[in-house]
């Protein structure tokens, strides 16, 4: 599934980034073919469990009302609101019993579209020693992006895994990729 380069190993983690049922078909914020990565996700899954590597899938999280959506000014429709529906993983998605879920945008006045910020999560991937992060999930150019700059800022040695994610545009996707690539990102497109 991944390149020679980024095979899992102990040390390392898979993040997933929002692999959830509103930023999919069907859902409030869909991205166009993010159903299609889910069984490529499973396989990374099955290969990181069983390399021991460390699995994380940060979610979406936000209370009614947030900062971010339309209605009180935001960019985004009510999307990921605690206890419904769109904020449920994807259907598909296997995530093993010792998942490390992180959960973000719970502020109502503020949003975070990386699953570091103000999460904990570089205090808990330190903690487990964990050297390297593999990132995929949704979208390519939002909260993967920024949790892809966020990891490679806190000293991660930082892969994405673009056969495994989807942008929200095309054109923010290739602006993505430049701007992970300048930051040092290793950027993995088989």
């Amino acid at each position: 599934m991944t390149s020679a380069a980024t095979r899992f190993r102990p040390g390392d983690a898979l993040i997933i980034v929002d692999l959830q049922r509103d930023f999919c078909p069907g859902g409030a914020l869909p991205i166009a073919g993010g159903d299609d990565i889910a069984p490529v996700v499973n396989r990374l899954v099955e290969d990181a469990v069983a390399a021991h590597a460390l699995v994380v899938a940060s979610r979406d999280w936000h209370p009614p009302g947030h900062a971010s959506f339309q209605a009180q000014g935001g960019p985004w429709p009510e999307h990921c609101v605690q206890g419904g529906d769109g904020a449920k993983f994807h259907a598909q998605l296997r995530l093993p019993q010792d998942a490390v879920i992180v959960s973000k945008g719970e502020q109502a006045e503020k949003d975070q579209y990386s699953a570091f910020e103000g999460t904990g999560l570089t205090d808990e991937l330190r903690r487990r020693l964990v050297d390297r992060v593999l990132i995929c999930g949704l979208a390519q150019d939002v909260c993967v992006r920024a949790t892809a700059l966020d990891a490679a800022g806190a000293g991660f040695k930082t892969h994405v895994l673009l056969f495994a994610t989807r942008p929200v545009t095309p054109a923010g996707g290739q602006a993505a990729i430049a701007d992970m690539r300048r930051a040092g990102v290793v950027v993995d497109a088989s």
